[in-house]
């Protein structure tokens, strides 16, 4: 037999099969996902241990270097779902362009990201829901309170399974009603976070910003290298453009919109908070609710544990949602078992890959402790990020590709640096993420050489191949 993994899969093939899909979301609904997605109990955490360990008041500096990097990969995010608007993100992306096996394993990576960051999510979903109720008199039993553990007498996280399961019978019920839920909780989030901004800018004390970059440049461009994994997420989006109405002009509006709604907001949290309170104070573990507490502000601090619970919340819904598309393309090629690809005709939706996706995370939230994996997210997106970036260099050498949406200013330089940046970005996480990713990629190439090749639809003799 003769082994062709570089296959490629014909665009009109899969614009073919994701005609199932309905067209209902704006780029107003794509924005919110986004934000979603990216804006979660990081904007309340990270300025301010950021500020303290690494850039000072400058911190909110390395959140805008951060977001012009992101922007980068987000430009070539564009281009792709404006020129290959379907189900399935990088992913298909890697199919199309790369072929098959490189396809396959962009999609492998961003199923660890995915499923991974939703299981993690959920965990400090709960924890913050323990604490919500806890004023009210209302305590969980242990046994039921967080991820196996039995020397402290902690087996099962049933708020954990409960959030994950109630968020995708949500999406379940199809993409306009959950949109419209995920629409007003992501405003609800950005409300509170504005009111802490407003409300923090009458407690600033000028002396606090002095001195403005105490670890000098380089602290800045640390702290960058930090907050970078702060808005990570934005892909997401282009996950849903089989459902998006006119994609080409959309979803480049949804990636970018996102990433310039997160920097205003990291970016308008870092000032206001080291300029209440002197960076040198903001070593802690919540320190925006330590600087309201800090200027007598308690009924604000209540209220971003409301703000905390819906970021998680809207973030878990896009994740679930991506999650499940990305199977559905998966088995939709034959990759995965065909069945998982089956659609629901009445709600417009993948309930299969949907109801496994739950169980998956739903096991990974209720039994093991992920907060060692965390960096494993990183690596799953920066993964599909460099070659999404560099992917850009072939795409716009395909005559049989026609995009007459968004495409990346300054051909080919941005792609090229925004693939370099990603790959320097790999290199600052640490030996064990390595190791542990090293072990999911080739779990996956032995899947893909085991069932994925030979139930192909690139296998079947009436599938038409791309060849360049």
């Amino acid at each position: 037999m003769k082994w062709n993994i570089f296959r490629k899969q014909h665009v009109k093939t899969y614009l073919g099969k994701d005609i199932k899909f309905s067209r209902t979301l704006s780029a107003f609904d794509l924005i919110a996902m986004g934000v979603g997605a990216v804006i979660g109990t990081g904007i309340f955490i990270l300025p301010g241990t950021v500020a303290a360990n690494t850039a000072g008041p400058g911190v909110s500096l390395s959140f805008l270097f951060a977001a012009i990097i992101c922007a980068l990969a987000g430009m070539c995010y564009a281009e792709f779902a404006s020129s290959i608007p379907v189900a399935g993100s990088a992913y298909s992306y890697g199919n199309i362009i790369y072929g098959e096996f490189v396809g396959w394993l962009m999609g492998w990576a961003l199923v660890l990201e995915y499923m991974l960051s939703v299981a993690t999510v959920a965990a400090g979903w709960s924890s913050y829901f323990t604490s919500f109720i806890k004023p009210f008199g209302l305590q969980l039993p242990k046994a039921l309170s967080g991820p196996f553990n039995p020397s402290k007498g902690v087996y099962f996280d049933v708020v954990g399974v409960a959030v994950i399961i109630l968020i995708a019978l949500l999406l379940a019920q199809g993409m306009k009603n959950s949109i419209k839920i995920n629409n007003l909780a992501v405003v609800l989030k950005i409300a509170i976070i504005l009111i802490f901004i407003f409300v923090g800018l009458q407690f600033i004390k000028p002396a606090n910003y002095i001195p403005f970059l105490p670890y000098k440049m380089s602290g800045v461009i640390k702290g960058a290298t930090t907050v970078f994994f702060a808005f990570l997420g934005f892909d997401v989006i282009s996950s849903s453009a089989a459902e998006v109405k006119n994609p080409q002009k959309n979803m480049p509006i949804g990636i970018i919109g996102t990433l310039a709604v997160a920097v205003i907001l990291y970016m308008g949290v870092s000032i206001v908070l080291t300029g209440m309170v002197n960076y040198t104070d903001l070593n802690v573990a919540n320190p925006v609710s330590f600087a309201l507490q800090y200027v007598h502000q308690n009924w604000i601090a209540e209220l971003l544990a409301l703000g905390a619970m819906l970021g998680m919340a809207t973030m878990m819904l896009s994740m679930i949602y991506s999650s499940s598309r990305l199977i559905y393309a998966m088995a939709r090629d034959g990759l995965l078992p065909h069945h998982l690809s089956k659609f629901d005709d009445k709600r417009n939706t993948p309930q299969i890959a949907l109801i496994v996706v739950t169980i998956i995370i739903a096991l990974g939230a209720a039994f093991f402790s992920v907060e060692q994996l965390t960096n494993l997210v990183s690596f799953g997106t920066l993964f599909a990020f460099t070659l999404v970036s560099f992917g850009i260099l072939k795409l716009r050498k395909r005559t049989d590709i026609t995009n007459d949406g968004f495409k990346v200013p300054g051909y080919p330089v941005i792609p090229i640096i925004s693939g370099l940046f990603c790959i320097f970005m790999i290199c600052q996480l640490n030996k064990d993420v390595f190791i542990m990713a090293g072990i999911w990629l080739v779990i996956g190439i032995v899947l893909y050489f085991a069932y994925g090749y030979n139930h192909s639809q690139l296998e079947s003799k009436n599938a038409e191949v791309e060849t360049e």
